[in-house]
C-alpha cells in the first residue's frame, strides 16, 4: 500500500464534527460501490472536503452509478431516506424522479457541461407519501485526473414554500377581485367557488354552506365540481339532529366554532373529484366563518387538500385566510342587500308619501270648491245678505280662497314629487333702485 493511500483514513477524509462527518467516519464504505476509502481518488476526496465543511446544501454523485454523499444542510433534502440513502446509487435513492433527473446525470459526466434549474418541480417520495417540490439546484461536474469528469457536484435550494406562497397569495387576490363585485351572500360563494377552480393544486376540490337565521340547517351554497352523490354535496345538513349522518363534521364545526380535519377521505367518500394528481385526497379541512363580530358562525367551508402536500400549519394559515375572504365577501354582500331594502323601503315611503298628499290634496279641494261656488253667487247678488253679513261672508271667501292656493300649492309639490309636473324657470331682472338713492360705488 502507497503512502498516499495509507494516508486515506476516515479521520483524515471526513474532516469535522458535523452529523455527516461523523457518520461518515463511522461509515463501512467497503460495502458500496465507492469501496474502501484507501481507494478514493484525491479529487473525490478534495470536494468532500468542501461539500462537509459547507453550510450551504451540497451533494455528490460519485461514478457511474452516481452514489450519493451529502453535508448536513443538504441531508433534510432526502427526507425520511436518510441515512439508508449515504454511498447508495442515485437511481435506488431516486427512484421516482429517475426520469427526471436521469439522464442528465449522466449527460453531465458526459459532456462536462453543468446545468442550472430554477423552482423546478419535483416530484419526491421523502416523507411516505409523493410530494411536490420545488427546487433551484445546479449539477456540475468534477473533474480528476488527466480532465476526466469523474463526479456531479449538486447544489440545491429547496424553494417549495416560496412557490407554494406565490401561489396561493395569487388565488388571495383572484378571489378579492372577483368577489368584490357580489351583491348577495350566494352570489358571493358562486364567485368563490369560480376562483378555487383557477388553482385546483391547492384546492382541487371544495363545498360552501352557509347557515339559515336561526342556526338550525346548514345549506349548500356550490361546489368547485359537479357531484350528485348526496353523500359527497349534502343540500342540507341538520346542526341540531346528532342522528343525521355528517360526514363532513360540518355540525360539529359550527358548534364549537373550529376547524375541523378530516384525515380519512377515501374511507368516508371514495376517490373524490376535481384533483389533477392521480393519487386520491386523504386530508380535508372543515372551516367555520362568521360575518359579524359576535362571532356567531354564518357558513363552513371545506377545502380539500392537495394529496400531495400535507396539511401542515402553512397550509391551515392559507385555508384560514381563504375562508377569511369568505366571510368578508358574505359580510360585504350582505351589508349591500341590506342598503338596497333600506334604499327601497325609503323609495316606497316617499311614494306613499306623494300619494297620500296628492290623494288629501284633491279631498280638501272637493269642498273647498262647494263651498266657494255658493259664496260666489251670495256676494255677486245685490239683493242678498246685509251689510254685515256681507262682511262675514267676505272673511270666510278670503280665507277660502287662501285654503285653495295652500292646497292647490300642496297639490303641485306632490305632483313634482311624482315626477308628473316640471318646473319652468324664467330669468328676472333685478328691481331699478328708486331715482334718489345713489348707486354703491365699487371699491375700484
Amino acid at each position: 500500500m502507497s503512502d498516499e493511500m495509507s494516508a486515506n483514513t476516515p479521520e483524515t477524509i471526513f474532516v469535522g464534527n458535523s452529523e455527516m462527518a461523523k457518520l461518515m467516519r463511522s461509515y463501512d464504505w467497503s460495502q458500496t460501490s465507492l469501496n474502501a476509502v484507501e481507494t478514493w481518488p484525491q479529487s473525490l476526496r478534495s470536494t468532500l472536503g468542501i461539500c462537509l465543511n459547507s453550510r450551504f446544501p451540497i451533494a455528490i454523485y460519485w461514478g457511474a452509478e452516481h452514489s450519493l454523499l451529502y453535508n448536513d444542510a443538504w441531508r433534510p433534502i432526502v427526507g425520511d431516506k436518510h441515512p439508508w440513502s449515504l454511498g447508495r446509487p442515485a437511481r435506488e435513492v431516486w427512484s421516482e424522479i429517475w426520469d427526471d433527473i436521469g439522464a442528465e446525470l449522466a449527460s453531465v459526466l458526459a459532456t462536462g457541461e453543468g446545468t442550472f434549474h430554477k423552482d423546478t418541480l419535483l416530484s419526491m417520495y421523502r416523507f411516505g407519501y409523493t410530494e411536490e417540490c420545488f427546487f433551484e439546484y445546479t449539477f456540475n461536474p468534477i473533474q480528476g485526473q488527466a480532465g476526466v469528469v469523474e463526479g456531479v457536484l449538486n447544489v440545491v435550494t429547496e424553494t417549495t414554500y416560496r412557490v407554494l406562497n406565490e401561489r396561493r397569495a395569487q388565488l388571495l387576490r383572484n378571489i378579492a377581485a372577483k368577489t368584490g363585485v357580489a351583491k348577495t351572500a350566494e352570489e358571493s360563494c358562486s364567485l368563490m367557488l369560480e376562483a378555487f377552480r383557477s388553482d385546483p393544486l391547492d384546492i382541487p376540490f371544495a363545498l360552501l354552506y352557509l347557515i339559515d337565521q336561526d342556526g338550525t340547517y346548514a345549506h349548500l351554497c356550490g361546489s368547485t365540481e359537479v357531484t350528485p352523490d348526496s353523500t359527497i354535496s349534502p343540500a342540507s345538513i341538520n346542526l341540531t339532529a346528532a342522528h343525521d349522518p355528517d360526514n363532513w363534521l360540518i355540525a360539529r364545526a359550527v358548534q364549537t366554532g373550529q376547524s375541523q380535519t378530516i384525515t380519512d377521505l377515501p374511507t368516508r367518500f371514495g376517490v373524490l373529484p376535481g384533483s389533477p394528481w392521480p393519487e386520491p385526497p386523504q386530508e380535508a379541512m372543515v372551516v367555520p366563518f362568521s360575518v359579524t363580530s359576535q362571532g356567531k358562525v354564518t357558513g363552513v367551508l371545506i377545502a380539500v387538500a392537495s394529496p400531495r402536500r400535507r396539511l401542515d400549519e402553512s397550509y391551515c394559515d392559507f385555508l384560514n385566510q381563504v375562508a377569511g375572504q369568505i366571510a368578508l365577501a358574505v359580510a360585504n354582500a350582505r351589508a349591500y342587500e341590506e342598503e338596497r331594502q333600506r334604499a327601497e323601503s325609503l323609495a316606497e315611503l316617499d311614494r306613499a308619501k306623494t300619494t297620500f298628499f296628492s290623494n288629501i290634496s284633491h279631498e280638501f279641494r272637493t269642498p273647498l270648491t262647494l263651498m266657494l261656488n255658493p259664496l260666489e253667487d251670495a256676494l255677486a247678488n245685490l239683493d242678498g245678505p246685509s251689510p254685515n253679513d256681507r262682511e262675514q261672508l267676505e272673511i270666510v271667501y278670503r280665507n277660502s280662497q287662501r285654503l285653495l292656493k295652500l292646497v292647490n300649492t300642496l297639490l303641485d309639490f306632490s305632483r313634482i314629487e311624482a315626477g308628473r309636473i316640471q318646473a319652468v324657470l324664467l330669468p328676472i331682472k333685478p328691481p331699478r333702485p328708486p331715482a334718489n338713492v345713489p348707486l354703491r360705488q365699487s371699491d375700484d
